[in-house]
């Protein structure tokens, strides 16, 4: 049965706004991305000494990190979503990690079944060389395929990608979660779609204002900073690291560079800045993401029960 829109699963996606006064998922985030940060920019540092194994080791830290940062962001904001206490960061982190190894099952699993299905439009291309049978067979196939082909790309946009997760923190197994998604593709890929649209939307929003407050906060900074206090660091310097650019990626665009103190104390705080600016909407989106999974979940209860 297909799943109807109500305004109590909109209102809920519109409740995402809400999530950054979850302080121990913005502090679990900040500190995951800092740290992330951290470990890219010593990667980088050591692929640019020629250290491909330092630099490959710290890259994978990097991903490591951020990927148990979000997913213990996801279980805090999945409580906050649930209208539940939302619990202790620690118990929070440790969850993540017993989650994080069946999340990444469910996402091969997932990838595996969609790599089968386009081994198989590949064979099917392959038999269009055949004699007789190529042109009529090419002439179905070109249809089929691009109808499977995108249905697997919208349902990997729409479906997995954002709802995966949430099963998880919600609770779910790998089997209830694949059969939560395979229902919903089947019986409401327009409604999620629609959901998801609007949890897309208040994200933007939120990205658009803190960009204007950054951008407006920055250049208004760089002129008391500059020209009306009289501090020897370029403008563009602390713009740049409202941005997340450091000093060789200054040099490299050839941009004035200050390598003074009160000049590194620009580009960190900056860094802070831009830490929080992707931050801020990044809980909004996951926090959207668990409000869209515990609406579609409402839905398919509700088609069951009746």
């Amino acid at each position: 049965m297909a799943h109807k829109l109500s305004l109590h699963a909109l209102n809920r996606v519109l409740a995402s706004l809400d999530a950054p006064r979850n302080g121990q998922a913005l502090y679990a985030l900040l500190s995951a991305f800092c740290l992330a940060g951290l470990m890219l920019a010593s990667a980088e540092s050591a692929l640019a000494k020629s250290d491909s194994l330092a630099g490959g080791l710290w890259a994978g830290l990097g991903v490591v990190v951020a990927f148990l940062g979000v997913n213990t962001t996801g279980v805090l904001l999945m409580d906050q979503a649930r209208g539940r206490p939302v619990r202790d960061l620690a118990d929070a982190f440790y969850l993540a990690a017993r989650l994080a190894p069946r999340l990444l099952l469910c996402l091969v699993l997932v990838l595996s079944g969609a790599a089968l299905l386009l081994a198989a439009v590949l064979g099917l291309l392959w038999a269009v060389k055949l004699p007789w049978v190529g042109a009529p067979l090419f002439a179905l196939l070109v249809p089929v395929g691009v109808m499977l082909l995108g249905g697997v790309a919208f349902g990997l946009a729409v479906l997995v990608g954002p709802l995966t997760g949430p099963s998880m923190w919600a609770g779910h197994g790998i089997k209830s979660t694949l059969r939560l998604l395979w229902r919903q593709l089947r019986h409401g890929p327009l409604e999620a779609a629609a959901l998801m649209a609007v949890a897309l939307v208040v994200t933007g929003l939120v990205s658009a204002v803190v960009s204007f407050v950054v951008l407006s906060g920055g250049r208004v900074m760089a002129f008391l900073m500059v020209w009306a206090v009289g501090i020897d660091v370029p403008a563009q310097q602390l713009m740049a690291g409202l941005f997340g650019y450091g000093l060789r990626s200054l040099g490299a665009a050839g941009a004035p560079v200050a390598a003074t103190p009160l000049g590194m104390a620009a580009l960190v705080g900056g860094g802070v800045v831009f830490a929080l600016a992707l931050v801020l909407p990044t809980l909004v989106y996951l926090r959207a993401c668990c409000a869209v999974h515990l609406s579609l979940q409402d839905a398919v209860s509700e088609d069951a029960a009746l």
